[in-house]
């Protein structure tokens, strides 16, 4: 009999949208600021045909139409499928943005998040929350499925383990979107007070598994390379895996997990010239994302438009502003010294970021253990924050404002 990855794949719950079913059953997680269309076609190009979630958008900034939430949601012209996610609270919002998302043909897939362990988000019962109170969660959860199925766009839903140890929800959560018509669950192995601390408890994902019938379920939570995947499937049993910021830096792990979960030889570390030629093509990438693009920020300075260099598009500016986060992950683990990462951090144009690759030996490798150093967020644990008494009514089906929540997040 066949053993090892490729037997255990044939036996898994197969994901799909539509008539779309990945070459392996891999998520891209959305990021906010991370999971843009530039950044998705970049890991498209190392993975192709697996599922790239852009990153989230507020269900009342898509019903009233906000023209930052708009631009966010934009898709590759060669992109399938179109994956959202979207967060919202109140089930009339909710199912209205749905529609809206629908109707219009904008979206393939939309997933829900009910794992964002933000203050500003959890303190008026959003976000990480909803799921510490079932009704809530089911009238949401009808809602958006209920929109979305006339137009045959699943629904799917990513959350964590709970508020915190002694309020874990993962079980019940996950009962409940098998009920209401959920296509595929999502956990992220962590409790919002955790947050991104310590170690993502695998465990979770096998009760999750073990618990629920009928529906995938994928797993979330420090795979940080191709091997981690492999591991957390076999010792979850779980569908599938989604990949948050293990790709920070490394958008090739795409690549490397289809290869590690059909069996196949997955390549070393890349020497720092792969980096480089990565980087310069991701910059460029988000230049052209940028481009007619309008910017939403304030007015700029006199001070802030004397920074721009001649000859460099404001397009072009505003994408290495945004690029600048990104060198620090494409560094980590390669011994470069403090003031390469100081002036990558600063840099303006394309053209100046390939001048300072080509001052970078390209021989260089990857320090042993450097693809397991952590990129992206590190804090925790956090006070999760609540409105008053939360915990002491969590049969209410109170519905938290969402237009409160989206002035608060800066919608």
């Amino acid at each position: 009999m066949e053993t090892g990855p490729a037997a255990s794949l044939c036996e898994l719950q197969p994901l799909r949208i539509g008539d779309f079913s990945p070459a392996a059953p891999i998520v891209l997680a959305p990021m906010a600021g991370v999971t843009n269309a530039a950044f998705r076609s970049l890991c498209r190009s190392f993975g192709p045909d697996l599922i790239y979630v852009n990153e989230m958008v507020m269900a009342a900034a898509v019903l009233h139409r906000n023209g930052k939430t708009s631009r966010m949601m934009t898709f590759g012209a060669d992109e399938h499928p179109r994956s959202l996610q979207i967060y919202g609270s109140d089930p009339a919002t909710l199912a209205g943005a749905v529609r809206l998302l629908c109707e219009e043909d904008l979206v393939d897939h939309i997933d829900l998040n009910f794992g964002c362990p933000a203050a500003k988000v959890t303190r008026r019962g959003g976000g990480a929350a909803v799921p510490a109170r079932p009704r809530v969660l089911s009238a949401i959860l009808r809602a958006a499925v209920g929109a979305a199925s006339p137009y045959g766009v699943p629904v799917t839903a990513k959350f964590r383990m709970g508020l915190t140890d002694d309020v874990l929800t993962h079980i019940q959560t996950g009962q409940i979107c098998a009920d209401e018509g959920v296509a595929w669950i999502a956990l992220h192995a962590r409790t919002a007070e955790q947050h991104y601390a310590g170690s993502a408890r695998w465990d979770a994902i096998g009760e999750l598994k073990s618990a629920v019938n009928g529906i995938p379920v994928l797993g979330n939570g420090d795979i940080w390379e191709a091997s981690d995947a492999v591991e957390m499937m076999a010792a979850t049993g779980c569908d599938g895996v989604v990949i948050g910021r293990g790709c920070l830096g490394r958008p090739w792990l795409f690549g490397d997990l289809r290869q590690a979960l059909s069996g196949g030889e997955v390549p070393a570390p890349r020497r720092l010239g792969e980096v480089c030629a990565v980087m310069s093509t991701h910059a460029r990438l988000l230049a052209d994302h940028y481009e007619g693009a309008p910017d939403d920020r304030d007015p700029p300075s006199r001070r802030r438009r004397a920074l721009v260099p001649e000859g460099v598009s404001a397009a072009e500016n505003r994408a290495m502003r945004d690029f600048r986060k990104h060198t620090s992950w494409y560094l980590t683990g390669y011994p470069v010294g403090p003031q390469v990462r100081r002036e990558m951090a600063m840099v303006s144009s394309v053209a100046e970021l390939n001048e300072m690759i080509m001052r970078l030996d390209p021989d260089v490798e990857m320090v042993p253990g450097g693809e397991r150093i952590t990129r992206g967020h590190s804090n925790g644990p956090i006070r999760v924050a609540l409105p008053d008494g939360y915990l002491e009514d969590l049969d209410s089906c109170e519905i938290p404002d969402d237009d409160e929540v989206m002035a608060l997040s800066g919608g």
